[in-house]
């Protein structure tokens, strides 16, 4: 039953992954037949062309997606803004550059792979360049190419789930969402919607290739009509709401998606519609903020202070916020709306029985333990400032340290592959897992009060702002490390949503 429930959330991200895929398929192919034509009658130019698409193929997804947001800053500050950074632009960009390589290499190896007979016939009876790609060429290398376009595809499916992590819906909004949450109704659902996507695409696409090749227009036609069918239905599903709409960021663990759905659930009652931008990292995210491609969401002190402002002072708690808030202000114009009442700082934990048996109690402690322990972090610790300044007051030199998502680093605890990892302070599993927190005798690490943050466009606007407000010093840190406790148990676990109810119900 949970399955189906979560198949049942599957319409909006399949059609949103729809548009995304195809649009992407559709600039490739204007960037992939020009060129295809170009390189099968320059060898230079092929050698260029398919260099350059190979070292596209290179690129992991992931990466190929991330340079693309600083990209687009960079151009909208060049030509004094309007150029959206974030969403479904460079996702777009990024997604067309891998869809290039298949359609040029099928094309190119096509067009000279052609039987020199039916040209030379061609040029024989007095056909002119034009008349000759378009009655001879084009019908010959058709069939190849049409099978570079459905690799191409099945590609762009594959990797559009990866769009997520620069704020465009897709069907990587319920994968990630559900690998953090450990919701593997919700993972099982997206993956096989993306592999029916990709199989449909593939049959589609090849009854086309068919109707080519036998000459049957009724199959061409057929295979149009359903992409546009398609395209008509996926387009229908994403039509915007006449309300207004809010854009609610969230970072790539479970607090986040709970916080964001806190401040959706207010917003909603006040008439709001909102959408959710999940699984944005830190450096993402606050710049997505600034520019007001997403309106609201939850940051921390810590990270504001130490990644945003590079601070490697540590002030008093009340010093930091107001410094916080009016660099904020004085920088980008994004407002500060005060805390949410708990902090969830970087904390390093042991097993409780392994740090007693050891003798650890602080980050003293585990200096001399720390050359045969191993450390497990989440992905974004160990390139962070505080890691820095944490290696700065402790000379901590660990055996190995490895990088997990937030779920699976409690996991490689819990099973003896790492020894320490870099806990968050109000994460429900700390008592559950008996974990022992290290003190941190020197303050290394900042204070990382969760703060309500909104975006240029939103922070004059009194509606917007009032509805938020009564958030403010509203969650106390052990009700969120039960609310996180919720989604992250093993079992008769809880949605995000319902772990958001829990806490609008305190």
């Amino acid at each position: 039953m949970e399955f189906i429930g979560a198949l049942q959330e599957m319409g909006q991200p399949i059609a949103a992954h729809i548009l995304i895929t195809v649009a992407a398929l559709i600039l490739g192919l204007a960037i992939a037949l020009p060129l295809t034509l170009w390189s099968a009658r320059n060898e230079a130019v092929a050698r260029w062309c398919l260099g350059a698409a190979n070292l596209v193929q290179t690129i992991p997804a992931l990466a190929l997606l991330a340079l693309f947001y600083p990209l687009l800053l960079w151009l909208s500050a060049l030509v004094g803004g309007g150029i959206p950074a974030l969403g479904f632009l460079p996702a777009l960009l990024a997604l067309s550059l891998y869809a290039v390589l298949p359609t040029l290499r099928n094309g190119v190896t096509g067009l000279k792979g052609l039987d020199p007979a039916a040209l030379e016939a061609a040029d024989g009876i007095g056909m002119t360049p034009w008349q000759k790609l378009w009655w001879v060429e084009v019908p010959l290398v058709t069939p190849v190419l049409m099978a570079g376009i459905r690799t191409a595809a099945v590609w762009t499916i594959g990797a559009a789930t990866l769009s997520t992590t620069v704020g465009q819906p897709s069907l990587g909004d319920p994968i990630f969402a559900g690998l953090q949450t450990q919701n593997w109704a919700l993972v099982l659902a997206g993956c096989l919607c993306a592999a029916a996507l990709a199989l449909a695409a593939d049959g589609v696409l090849g009854l086309i290739e068919q109707g080519i090749r036998v000459r049957q227009r009724g199959r061409i036609y057929l295979g149009l009509g359903a992409i546009a069918a398609i395209l008509a239905v996926a387009a229908a599903a994403m039509m915007p709401s006449a309300r207004p709409v809010v854009t609610i960021g969230a970072k790539n663990f479970s607090e986040q998606y709970i916080l964001a759905r806190v401040i959706g659930e207010r917003l909603e009652n006040l008439g709001y519609s909102v959408r959710y931008r999940e699984g944005l990292g830190s450096a993402v995210i606050y710049k997505a903020l600034t520019g007001n491609d997403i309106d609201v969401y939850v940051d921390y002190a810590g990270t504001i202070w130490t990644n945003e402002m590079r601070r490697d002072d540590i002030p008093p708690r009340a010093a930091m916020l107001r410094t916080i808030g009016d660099w904020m202000e004085q920088s980008s114009g994004v407002r500060l709306v005060g805390p949410l009442g708990f902090e969830n700082a970087y904390a390093f934990a042991m097993r409780e029985a392994d740090a007693k048996k050891r003798g650890i109690a602080s980050l003293t402690d585990l200096v001399g333990a720390a050359p045969s322990l191993r450390l497990g972090s989440d992905l974004e610790f160990l390139k962070r400032p505080e890691w820095a300044a944490v290696q700065g007051a402790y000379p901590l030199r660990f055996a190995s340290t490895r990088s997990y998502s937030p779920t699976f680093m409690y996991r490689a605890l819990e099973s003896g592959a790492v020894d320490v990892i870099s806990a968050f302070s109000s994460d429900g599993r700390i008592a559950a897992d008996h974990l022992t927190i290290l003190a941190d005798p020197k303050g290394a690490v900042p204070s990382y009060d969760a703060l309500l943050l909104v975006s240029p466009k939103r922070s004059r606007d009194r509606r917007f702002v009032g509805a938020l407000e009564p958030l403010i010093d509203s969650i106390d840190v052990s009700a969120m490390r039960e609310a996180n406790y919720m989604v992250d148990r093993d079992q008769a676990k809880a949605t995000p949503a319902q772990a958001a109810q829990f806490l609008s119900t305190r």
